[in-house]
């Protein structure tokens, strides 16, 4: 992957403000943080409050995990032998969150374009792998991770100059040394963003370039299972229409970034034509059309909460009342926040302002844990804590949701991940610095 001015970009100097920019985070003292080793022996944390978000919350409970893998959650919990225990009594266990939608992995520093690689060249790129593009010791993993998020469903394209179809999109674990190791499942959805209506004429000029993106891409599969079934000569690889393929065959869903009414009645509409699974992504007007989004089952990825109106008609609250619309309509949904890998930290509070505006807190919890691994298909995996789920959980002193709540530990798939994250590290630092003022002035 490459960004869209990544060629001019390398045709030119490096502006001198970017090196300078660049060679002070690099002199910095905060340093990326040590991914965790994986479990070696059985973990219980006892003593705690378990919400597994799956059920009923269990008080004063254990929760085992061996391998990266919940064994057993109760108040009668059998040990086996050599298990580490951990007293978290009057503490708190959730499920590690989701972030739905995140350019985590391949965006730095925006004013150094060497380090973002969000857009590759071109209108239709459905053959960008994202996870090939990761960079697995970003500073904002570990700050991410930090806040409670433990899975990152890392998305190319996004903002101005976005493709037509960007690729697909990967979920990350946040923890881990390679983008091998943190890949939980690749090809999670094919990334379109919809054209803006408001142009008539390009409007429909990237509608027709769509469509005949996926009449070649069908054509292509025709011809490569004439060829499988032995019924018609080879046909030359392609990796854009091969990457399509699963797409066609309804095995990985199609994300249409539309905000817009009438975007997101057009994208059903054509989703229908097109014989496809179909995910919302923004959905700004998703409360006014939800008899439609039930009655063809398409699930809504909420992209922002903590907002002002995007039109200057709508009431202050517009935004934030959205999950809670949704949530009475019987949308299914989840919560993203902003893609923005800096910001990933926020997320929890984006839930917790729709809980705020109307939506029930448990419901909020589960925008961020449950219900994007329902969306995404990797409920079997991560989301709640039960048996035979990755040990994806955070140790906590209230609901993640509540600004006041400090995220204590995290462990990713068993591993006790560090928590000395680079915003902890300048803490510290400046700590200190008003420690030894303060002891040569004498106070």
């Amino acid at each position: 992957m490459r960004n869209l001015n990544f060629n001019r970009v390398m045709r030119a100097f490096v502006p001198v403000s970017a090196l300078l920019l660049l060679s002070l985070l690099l002199s910095s003292p905060a340093v990326a943080q040590t991914p965790a080793a994986p479990q070696s022996q059985p973990v219980a944390l006892t003593g705690g409050t378990i919400h597994t978000l799956a059920g009923e919350t269990v008080e004063n409970g254990t929760i085992l995990f061996e391998n990266g893998i919940i064994t057993a959650i109760g108040t009668d919990v059998e040990l086996p032998a050599g298990t580490l225990v951990e007293d978290i009594t009057g503490k708190h266990v959730y499920p590690g969150l989701i972030d739905a939608w995140s350019q985590m992995g391949i965006f730095e520093i925006s004013a150094v374009e060497m380090t973002l690689d969000i857009n590759e060249v071109g209108p239709i790129n459905p053959n960008v792998r994202v996870e090939r593009a990761f960079h697995a010791a970003s500073r904002h993993i570990g700050v991410a991770r930090s806040a409670g998020v433990t899975t990152s469903v890392t998305t190319p394209g996004g903002g101005w100059g976005s493709p037509l179809i960007a690729g697909q999109s990967a979920a990350m674990m946040m923890d881990g040394w390679t983008w091998e190791e943190m890949t939980l499942q690749a090809g999670l959805g094919m990334m379109v963003s919809w054209p803006n209506p408001g142009n008539a004429r390009n409007y429909a000029r990237q509608l027709g370039e769509l469509r005949d993106a996926f009449a070649d891409a069908r054509a292509y599969m025709t011809a490569v299972r004439a060829h499988e079934a032995g019924n018609a000569p080879r046909h030359d690889f392609d990796s854009r229409w091969h990457a399509m393929m699963p797409v066609l065959d309804g095995d990985m869903p199609v994300v249409v970034g539309a905000n817009d009414m009438r975007q997101i009645q057009d994208a059903i509409t054509w989703a229908q034509e097109e014989g496809v699974r179909l995910i919302i992504l923004g959905g700004r007007d998703a409360h006014l059309v939800t008899e439609h989004l039930i009655a063809y089952e398409v699930p809504v990825l909420i992209t922002t909460v903590q907002s002002s109106p995007s039109r200057w008609w709508e009431p202050y609250n517009a935004w934030y009342e959205l999950p809670a619309q949704l949530h009475r309509a019987g949308v299914t949904f989840a919560i993203a926040g902003s893609n923005n890998a800096a910001n990933v930290n926020r997320l929890p509070f984006e839930a917790g302002t729709a809980a705020a505006f109307g939506l029930p807190v448990e419901e909020a919890l589960k925008s961020l844990t449950v219900y994007p691994a329902q969306i995404f298909g990797l409920d079997d995996r991560i989301g709640s804590l039960q048996p035979g789920l990755h040990a994806d959980l955070l140790i906590t002193t209230g609901n993640p949701i509540e600004y006041s709540t400090r995220v204590e530990q995290v462990y990713v798939q068993g591993r006790k991940s560090d928590m000395n994250d680079m915003h902890r590290q300048f803490f510290q630092r400046y700590s200190e610095k008003i420690r030894q003022r303060q002891a040569a002035s004498g106070r």
